[in-house]
């Protein structure tokens, strides 16, 4: 990712597109990280971040309780912007452009899905078992 020196990675992030976040990780694994982990490592690291979020979710959401401090819709919010931070440095190393990627699998699930979900009966119903 090319770095832009008039953008502090410092700065409060506003409603940033997916473009300008890449960006922003670039700079902040620049100046903070020095370079980015290995792939494998990331990849490590993704699994770690997954894992904390599952075992937040069961918690919330699940039938198992907190041990001590319950946490809630905040902590969440983090352990997902965790995730995203990692596919984020992910995607710089590897040159993968998220915009276009995202956009590119939206179309294939719109194009594959449009009437797949609608015609499950499985999802018709909004009770739960």
């Amino acid at each position: 990712m090319k770095k832009n020196k008039n953008e502090n990675p410092d700065e409060p992030v506003q409603a940033l597109c997916v473009k300008a976040y890449q960006q922003h990780v670039d700079q902040w694994v620049h100046r903070y990280g020095v370079r980015y982990f290995n792939e494998l490592t990331n990849l490590a690291i993704l699994m770690e971040e997954v894992g904390e979020t599952a075992r937040l979710m069961v918690r919330l959401y699940g039938e198992q309780s907190f041990k001590g401090q319950t946490k809630g819709k905040e902590a969440l919010a983090d352990e997902l912007a965790d995730i995203m931070f990692v596919i984020t440095c992910i995607a710089n190393q590897t040159g993968i452009d998220l915009t276009a990627a995202l956009a590119k699998n939206l179309k294939k699930k719109s194009l594959r899905d449009n009437q797949r979900h609608w015609n499950n009966p499985k999802l018709q119903n909004s009770q739960k078992p």
